[in-house]
C-alpha cells in the first residue's frame, strides 16, 4: 500500500465529499499536532477546492495530561471569554468544521475523575452555542480517524512502533473504502445503501423498538412522534450535503426521553474521556437509568450519570449491521468512532435535533415537550452484536423485524 498516495485520496475524499468544500468556504480542523503533515495536506485539498480560508487548532495529548495533572480544578474550569468568542465566530461565518480523532485511549486514566468533569463541564456551558449550533446542522461538521503512535500501541500490542501506526492507518483507510477505485463513486453507492434502511424506517414511524441479545439486553425503546432516522449524508441548513462521520455504517434518530424500559449490557470497551469502561450495564425505567454497574471503569461511568443533567436518559439509538467493514476486521478500536460503526449502539445525554420533523426550528423547551434530550453531553456506547434482534412495534400492535442474527432483515 502506498501509504502517502493513499492519504492524498483520504483527503480528498474528506473535503470533496464529506464536507464538500466550494468556493470561499471557510474551514476549521482540530487535530493532534502528531498528525500535522496531514493536516497540511487536508488543508491544501480545501484551499483547492476553493476555501478563503482555513484555521488549525492543534492539540497534543501529552500536554493535556499535564495540565489535567497539574492545574488546579479551578482553573480547569475557566474558559476565557475570547475562546467563546472565537468559536462564536465560527458559527455566524458559516465555517465548515473538520474534526481529527484518534488517541490513547488510556491516557487519563491516572488523573482525578473531578477535574476531568469540571473541565467538560465548564467547555460545554461555556461553547454551548458552538455545539447546539453543529448538533442542529446549522454548520456542515464531519469528524474522521487519524492515527497517532500511542493509539496504534494500543489496538496493536504485538507490534513495534511504526509497525502499528502502519497498520492502524491501513485499517482507517478500509474503513473508510479508500482502495483502488474511486472513493467518491464508492461513497455515493454505501450511501444510497444506508439511506433505504434510514427511508423505510422513517416510512413505517414505530412506536417502539424491542432489542434483545444473547449477552443480556432485553430493552424497550419508545420513539419520539415524527422521528426522523438519518444514514450517511445529512444537508445543513443551506441544503448542503455533508457526512458528519467517516467512517458510518449507522442509520440513527433519537428515543422518546421518557420511554425507555429494561436493561442494556455493553457489548464493546467504552473509551470515556482517556478511561476504558467496560463490562457494564444500564436499567431503565420510564427513560431513566435507575441502577447500573461496571467491572472496569466504574467511577468513570458513576461521574458521568450524575455530573450532567440528563445524562441518564437516551438521546441516540443507531442501527448498525453486525456484518459491516469496522466489525468484520474484528479488532477493537478504543474509539468511539470506529466501535460504534461495528455496532448498533444508544447514546447518554443530547439528542440531535434533526431526529424529529422540524427539530431544528423549535426552542429547547419544544423538543423536550416532544421528547427529544437536552444535555450538556453526548456519550456513544456499543451494545450490538451477532446475536441482536430488533423488533419494531407499530401503534396498532402489528410488527416487523428490522434485526436478526446482528443484520438488517428489512
Amino acid at each position: 500500500m502506498d501509504l502517502q498516495k493513499n492519504l492524498y485520496k483520504y483527503a480528498n475524499l474528506v473535503i470533496n465529499k464529506a464536507l464538500q468544500i466550494k468556493k470561499d468556504d471557510f474551514l476549521l480542523i482540530n487535530g493532534q499536532v502528531e498528525n500535522k503533515d496531514f493536516i497540511c495536506i487536508l488543508a491544501e485539498e480545501a484551499f483547492k477546492a476553493g476555501a478563503k480560508d482555513v484555521k488549525i487548532k492543534y492539540s497534543d495529548e501529552n500536554f493535556t495530561k499535564l495540565r489535567y495533572k497539574y492545574a488546579s480544578k479551578e482553573t480547569l474550569s475557566n474558559v476565557e471569554n475570547y475562546i467563546i468568542d472565537e468559536y462564536d465566530s465560527y458559527i455566524e461565518k458559516g465555517a465548515k468544521v473538520l474534526s481529527l480523532v484518534g488517541g490513547d485511549p488510556n491516557i487519563l486514566s491516572e488523573i482525578d475523575s473531578d477535574k476531568i468533569i469540571a473541565s467538560g463541564t465548564a467547555r460545554s456551558k461555556a461553547l454551548k452555542n458552538f455545539n447546539a449550533n453543529l448538533m442542529k446542522n446549522s454548520n456542515s461538521w464531519c469528524v474522521i480517524g487519524a492515527a497517532v503512535k500511542s493509539w496504534a500501541k494500543v489496538v496493536f500490542p504485538d507490534l513495534d512502533e511504526n509497525e502499528a501506526l502502519n497498520k492502524l492507518w491501513e485499517l482507517i483507510l478500509y474503513t473508510c473504502r479508500i482502495d483502488n477505485n474511486d472513493p467518491i463513486e464508492n461513497w455515493d453507492k454505501h450511501i444510497v445503501n444506508l439511506k433505504k434502511n434510514s427511508e423505510f424506517l422513517n416510512r413505517e414511524q414505530f412506536d417502539y423498538f424491542v432489542i434483545k441479545n444473547d449477552r443480556g439486553t432485553d430493552l424497550k425503546i419508545g420513539m419520539p412522534e415524527n422521528y426522523i432516522f438519518t444514514g450517511a449524508s445529512e444537508d445543513n441548513l443551506r441544503s448542503e450535503e455533508f457526512i458528519a462521520n467517516m467512517p458510518t455504517e449507522e442509520v440513527f434518530s433519537a428515543p422518546h426521553k421518557d420511554r425507555v424500559d429494561g436493561i442494556v449490557y455493553n457489548t464493546k470497551a467504552l473509551n470515556l474521556n482517556g478511561v476504558i469502561v467496560d463490562d457494564f450495564f444500564l436499567k431503565f425505567k420510564d427513560g431513566k437509568v435507575i441502577d447500573y454497574d461496571a467491572k472496569v471503569g466504574y467511577g468513570a461511568l458513576d461521574n458521568l450519570l450524575k455530573s450532567y443533567e440528563n445524562a441518564d436518559r437516551l438521546g441516540e439509538i443507531a442501527f448498525v449491521p453486525y456484518d459491516s467493514p469496522i466489525s468484520n476486521t474484528n479488532i477493537l478500536f478504543y474509539n468511539t468512532l470506529f466501535d460504534e460503526n461495528a455496532s448498533c449502539h444508544i447514546a447518554l445525554g443530547k439528542a440531535y435535533p434533526s431526529s424529529i420533523k422540524n427539530g431544528e426550528n423549535m426552542s429547547d423547551e419544544e423538543l423536550s415537550k416532544n421528547g427529544i434530550n437536552d444535555s450538556l453531553t453526548h456519550v456513544d456506547f456499543m451494545i450490538g452484536d451477532g446475536s441482536t434482534e430488533i423488533i419494531g412495534v407499530k401503534k396498532d400492535s402489528s410488527t416487523i423485524q428490522i434485526f436478526k442474527d446482528g443484520n438488517f432483515v428489512i
